[in-house]
């Protein structure tokens, strides 16, 4: 599968992207196919259809790669260019790029209630090993 032509820009396109680009530091995990593992990597901005990103991983122009980002999940793509320890990635299926900006927590375990201890007090700290 070809990555759409919107992705690949020169300095003189980037103006004319289709999707707005959020800036921010993300956390993910990156996965080359065929390739044995995975690695970390800091997300600089990010799209419904695509992202930049550093990574130490040496990707080229075409590799198909999965990454796994927080508040979204797994995501697959194509890689649109790469240099200078950063690649840019077409995603195969537009995402909602503000999941990723919800703070951790926000969700289902918010309704995990808080315990305290019956008596109320806390327990003592035992000295004699």
């Amino acid at each position: 599968m070809e990555y759409p032509a919107k992705f690949v820009a020169d300095a003189g396109e980037a103006q004319n992207r289709v999707n707005v680009r959020d800036s921010l530091f993300l956390a993910a995990t990156l996965r080359k196919d065929g390739v044995p593992g995975e690695e970390s990597v800091r997300v600089r901005n990010l799209s419904a259809g695509g992202m930049m990103a550093d990574c130490k991983m040496v990707l080229t122009r075409g590799d198909r790669i999965s990454l796994t980002l927080r508040g979204i999940g797994d995501v697959t793509g194509q890689v649109a260019w790469s240099g200078n320890g950063r690649f840019g990635v077409a995603f195969d299926q537009e995402i909602d790029p503000k999941l990723a900006r919800k703070p951790v927590g926000q969700g289902g375990d918010q309704d995990i209630p808080y315990v305290r201890p019956s008596s109320g007090r806390r327990p003592a700290i035992r000295t004699d090993g």
